[in-house]
C-alpha cells in the first residue's frame, strides 16, 4: 500500500502524506512494509527525503535522519538517535539511547553501539577480514558506552572500543582498544586519555 506521493506508508497504518504535514516524515522518504506492516517509530520521529526505513526496524523516541540515510532489515534504536545524511546501517544493527552518526558513516551488519557514542563524519566500521578472498564468517565492531570515533576514521572487524575510548580522525583501527584510551594513528597506536576528553559524552 503506498501514499499519494507513490510512496510506502509509515508505522503500520499512518499514510506518510499525513505524517508530512506535521514535519516528522517527507513524503520523499521510503517508509518500507512487508505483510501489511512497517518499521515502528517511538514519538516525534523526522525522517528526512531521500531515506530509506526498512519494515521491521524498530527506533525510540526522537528518531532523526539526515537525507538519503538507509536503515536496514533487523536493526533496533533507542531513544535520540540521530542518523545522517548518506549515513547507512547495514542491518541487524543495534543501537543506543543518545546516539550521534554523523554524516556518511557506514555501519556493517551486526554493529552494536552502546549508549552516548559519536561517530564522526565518514567514519566506516567493517565486518569482512577478507573480501572475496578467503570465505570467514562477518564480525562487526562493538562500541561500548561513552566512545567517540573522529572524522574518517576505520575500525576492522571485530573490534571492541571500550567505553569511554576515544578513536582519533582518521585512525585506523586493528585491534581492540581498552576503555577510556586515545587510540591515534595507522595503525592506531594507544595511547592515555588526555583529561581533556575524559568522561562521558553525556556533557
Amino acid at each position: 500500500m503506498t501514499d499519494a506521493y507513490g510512496h510506502a506508508r509509515a508505522d503500520g497504518g499512518t499514510p506518510v502524506s499525513e505524517r508530512a504535514s506535521d514535519g516528522t516524515v517527507h513524503p520523499g522518504a521510503t517508509i518500507k512494509r512487508e505483510g501489511g506492516r512497517g518499521p515502528t517509530f517511538g514519538a516525534d520521529p523526522t525522517i528526512r527525503e531521500g531515506t530509506v526505513v526498512y519494515a521491521d526496524v524498530v527506533v525510540g523516541d526522537r528518531f532523526t535522519t539526515g537525507h538519503h540515510a538507509v536503515v536496514r532489515e533487523g536493526t533496533t534504536a533507542g531513544d535520540d538517535v540521530l542518523v545522517g545524511t548518506q549515513a547507512v546501517l547495514d542491518g541487524d544493527c543495534t543501537v543506543g539511547d543518545d546516539v550521534s552518526i554523523q554524516t556518511g558513516v557506514y555501519c556493517p551488519t551486526g554493529t552494536t553501539l552502546g549508549d552516548r557514542v559519536f561517530l564522526g563524519p565518514h567514519a566506516v566500521l567493517t565486518n569482512d577480514p577478507y573480501p572475496l578472498r578467503t570465505e570467514a564468517d562477518l564480525e562487526a565492531p562493538t562500541l561500548e558506552d561513552d566512545v567517540s570515533v573522529g572524522a574518517n576514521a576505520t575500525i576492522l572487524p571485530g573490534v571492541t572500543v571500550g567505553e569511554g575510548a576515544f578513536v582519533a580522525a582518521a585512525a585506523l583501527v586493528t585491534e581492540d582498544v581498552p576503555p577510556r584510551t586515545l587510540a591515534v594513528g595507522s595503525p592506531a597506536e594507544f595511547r592515555s586519555l588526555p583529561a581533556e576528553l575524559d568522561g562521558g559524552n553525556d556533557q
